[in-house]
C-alpha cells in the first residue's frame, strides 16, 4: 500500500455546481525523500522509507546524518515505511502524483489530547440517576464498576475516567477530491484526526 507522509493545513468546504457544501481536509503532502529501501534478503521485508519535514542539523544524532547522508538529502523531521512501492531508488523523490483524484485512502494521525476527562465525556455515560430522587452530587458519576468479593479487582479495559485523546487513529476509506501537484497538496473528504500542522500519514 504506497502512501506519502504530509502535514494537516486545516479544513475548508468544496461547492459542488448544485450549491453543495461538502466538508475537506487540506494536507500539504510530500514532497518525500526516499530514505531506505529495504529487501527481503537483507531485511527480511520488503518496504520502502521515505522522509518528510526540514530537520535541524544540528539536533540531528550523528547515526542519522549518516542515514539521509546515504540519500543524499538533508536531514528529515519525520519517517516512516509504506509497503507496496515499485522501481523506486534510494534518494527518489516521491509526490501527491502517486494518488488520483476520485480514488479512496487511509489517514493516520494522532488525535488531539483532551487531558483527563470523566466517564461522561470519554464515554458518553448518562451518570448516576437523575437530578431528583436525591441525587445532588452523583450526576456525572460513574456508579457501580462491577467488582465485589470476588473478583477482588477491576477488569482490565473497564470503561472509566482516564487520559482522553493523544492516540493514533486511523480513518479509513477516505475520498479524494483534489490533487494539486504544483502546490504538493491533497484534499480528502471529510474531517481527519490531528490538530493543525499535525503530521499525517496517507496510504492506500
Amino acid at each position: 500500500m504506497p502512501g506519502i507522509i504530509g502535514r494537516k493545513i486545516g479544513m475548508t468546504s468544496i461547492y459542488s455546481a448544485e450549491g453543495k457544501a461538502t466538508p475537506c481536509t487540506v494536507i500539504e503532502a510530500g514532497p518525500c525523500v526516499v530514505t531506505q529501501v529495504k529487501t527481503q534478503d537483507r531485511d527480511g521485508y520488503e518496504a520502502v522509507q521515505i522522509g518528510f519535514g526540514e530537520r535541524k542539523e544540528k539536533n540531528t544524532p550523528n547515526a542519522l546524518k549518516g542515514h539521509f547522508k546515504k540519500a543524499n538529502t538533508t536531514p528529515k523531521s519525520r519517517l516512516a515505511e509504506f509497503k507496496g512501492f515499485e522501481n523506486v531508488n534510494l534518494g527518489d523523490i516521491i509526490n501527491v502524483d502517486v494518488f488520483e483524484e476520485g480514488e479512496f485512502v487511509d489517514v493516520v494521525g494522532t488525535s488531539k489530547g483532551k487531558g483527563f476527562q470523566g466517564v461522561v465525556r470519554r464515554h458518553n455515560f448518562g451518570g448516576v440517576g437523575q437530578a431528583t430522587h436525591g441525587q445532588h452530587n452523583r450526576l456525572r458519576a460513574p456508579g457501580a464498576i462491577g467488582a465485589c468479593s470476588y473478583p477482588a479487582r477491576v477488569f482490565k479495559g473497564m470503561r472509566m475516567a482516564g487520559q482522553m485523546g493523544n492516540k493514533r487513529v486511523m480513518m479509513e476509506n477516505l475520498q479524494i477530491l483534489k490533487v494539486m501537484t504544483d502546490r504538493h497538496m491533497i484534499v480528502i473528504k471529510g474531517s481527519i484526526p490531528g490538530a493543525k500542522g499535525s503530521t499525517v500519514l496517507i496510504q492506500r
